[in-house]
């Protein structure tokens, strides 16, 4: 054998590896590639701005944000001062095991206390509550929140979950803040400039 030979050989063998290396490679992309999420999954969980403008008081805009219902709700005056009185029928009234931003960690449950932005999926089995402002229109004593007619869980104008409901926590609150006082971005907390 001649060094010719060898050199030819030790080639052919390199050769050999790079094309079964790339080969599987090329097999293997398909695969690789799916786990990816798509470019409609990418814009979906992307933040979305929404105009505050023309939200009256008691009234609600939907919105939707990474495929789940969003209301917004400009509260009332009257609506802030029973947030304020401490309800004995709330299940977590401190919204100690509930799920919200820092920024909304407060008895509102909110940036403002008079703008609720909640996601509007009940914490039982995922159905949609609706929004109740009207003084009791779920029941005797009902001052107003959010009634899931599935399983008849309530949550009141912040939306904390009562006692003896299916429903085990509060109503989830999306990151959001505002960009200016008409102006908010759901999907994000508001960016530190440090």
């Amino acid at each position: 054998m001649t060094i010719k030979d060898v050199s030819r050989r030790a080639f052919l063998k390199r050769l050999v590896q790079t094309l079964s290396t790339l080969a599987v490679a090329i097999g293997l992309w398909p695969f690789i590639s799916s786990m990816q999420p798509s470019k409609k999954a990418l814009e979906a969980s992307k933040p979305i701005k929404v105009s505050l403008k023309g939200l009256s008081e008691n009234e609600i805009k939907k919105v939707l944000w990474r495929g789940m219902p969003i209301y917004i709700i400009k509260r009332s005056p009257q609506q802030i001062k029973m947030i304020k009185v401490k309800n004995e029928q709330l299940l977590d009234p401190d919204s100690k095991a509930s799920d919200q931003p820092q920024n909304a960690q407060n008895v509102f449950r909110s940036v403002r206390e008079d703008v609720l932005v909640v996601v509007a999926v009940c914490t039982h089995l995922g159905c949609s509550p609706s929004y109740e402002p009207a003084k009791n229109a779920v029941g005797e004593g009902w001052h107003g929140g959010f009634f899931c007619a599935c399983h008849g869980s309530k949550f009141d104008l912040s939306g904390r979950v009562f006692k003896g409901v299916p429903a085990p926590t509060n109503l989830l609150i999306p990151p959001y803040y505002f960009m200016d006082d008409e102006t908010i971005v759901i999907g994000s907390e508001a960016p530190s400039y440090a």
